[in-house]
């Protein structure tokens, strides 16, 4: 009886699976940290800039600008150390 696995072919289909497999994984861990963070980052700055400025709205979008800014860089920070 054949033994399908024992085949070139089927060999280097298994390799090419866990390898396309492993990087989709990186991927996908890639985006969330960064994410979380710009989206904390935004809503920090904008509150705190908001209390700050007596709700003056350059104020608060200069608010806005850091805080997400802040938070790309604080996310991947996180994701370089995965």
């Amino acid at each position: 009886m054949a033994n399908p696995h024992h085949r070139k072919k089927h060999k280097e289909h298994v390799r090419q699976f866990k390898h396309s497999h492993e990087a989709t994984a990186s991927v996908k861990a890639k985006g969330k940290a960064s994410g979380v963070f710009i989206f904390a980052g935004i809503v920090a700055g904008s509150l705190i800039s908001y209390f700050a400025s007596n709700g003056s709205l350059a104020w608060i979008a200069a608010g806005v600008i850091a805080g997400g800014l802040a938070g790309y860089f604080i996310g991947r920070r996180i994701e370089s150390e995965k």
